[in-house]
């Protein structure tokens, strides 16, 4: 049968580009390898095992007060953080943790500023835009592979992977939230003297944080499925007794550890959530008042 298609050959020209890198710019990816480990990774992970079980499951039910106001919530938050230590997973999830902390921290402080940015241009939104589109639809295995080739084995490219990948719905919604701001309230603040400063930060991030947190949950529970896969490139935490439960056909542990990676979620899920919701039906509440 004779073939109609062309042949092209997109493997190696890609194989020979990350090659090239690597030679040329190893020594450098190992420096960013080893900082991230030396000065945030390792500081965060021994945080967090030096505070005691009780006081992290009593952050975890105050941040969700914070954000509902109500009593039910922080128990339910409390309740399943305990319900992880009991499962003997408190170690695992400790590390799972110290990674996502860290992922997120690198998300907010480069998928923020670029929403910022994006939201003030919209020739820049029509780059940008595609991109993000792309990111979203790639596969999360893909990011493993460059990462990887890079950085080696280990937590610091599962960070990084979960960084690019967490990314994108935080600089689209942050973009959405800022583009969605009343136009007669911008112009009131401009009129009262506001500089670009003061507007952007005590007039539009204000007005359009529950848009902002919606990103913030969007890229947490991004960031928990990507540390879980993570763990098939030597990521410790959760996501290593699934995948061992896998390959040892070992059904007890990964369902446990399943259940435990499902109740972190909803932990994440619910507190990054109230604080959005939370502020939206306060301002409704001062507004009927």
């Amino acid at each position: 049968m004779t073939s109609i298609f062309f042949h092209v050959n997109a493997v190696d020209p890609i194989d020979r580009f990350f090659q090239s890198v690597l030679v040329r710019y190893g020594d450098f990816f190992h420096e960013i390898s080893r900082w991230l480990l030396l000065w945030i990774l390792n500081p965060v992970e021994f945080a967090l095992k030096a505070v005691p079980p009780v006081v992290i499951i009593l952050a975890m039910g105050f941040a969700s007060w914070l954000g509902t106001r109500r009593l039910g919530p922080p128990v339910l938050m409390m309740v399943l953080t305990y319900a992880i230590g009991c499962l003997g997973l408190w170690e695992k999830m400790i590390s799972t943790c110290s990674i996502l902390v860290t992922a997120m921290v690198l998300t907010i402080i480069i998928g923020l500023p670029i929403g910022v940015v994006v939201s003030r241009s919209k020739s820049l939104a029509k780059v940008v835009n595609p991109i993000l589109d792309m990111m979203q639809t790639l596969p999360s295995f893909v990011y493993l592979i460059p990462v990887v080739m890079l950085f080696g084995l280990g937590r610091v490219p599962a960070i990084l992977a979960t960084l690019i990948y967490a990314t994108p719905p935080l600089i689209r919604l942050t973009d959405l939230g800022l583009r969605q701001l009343p136009e007669d309230v911008i112009e009131a603040s401009r009129a009262f003297g506001a500089t670009p400063f003061q507007q952007l930060f005590m007039v539009e991030i204000p007005l359009a944080l529950p848009s902002i947190m919606a990103g913030i949950n969007q890229a947490v529970m991004m960031s928990l499925a990507m540390v879980v896969i993570a763990s098939m490139i030597g990521a410790r935490g959760l996501g290593e007794d699934v995948l061992s439960g896998i390959n040892n056909l070992a059904m007890g542990q990964g369902v446990v550890a399943g259940a435990a990676i499902v109740m972190l979620a909803i932990v994440f899920d619910r507190i990054t959530q109230s604080f959005g919701v939370g502020k939206r039906v306060r301002r409704a509440r001062g507004r009927k008042v």
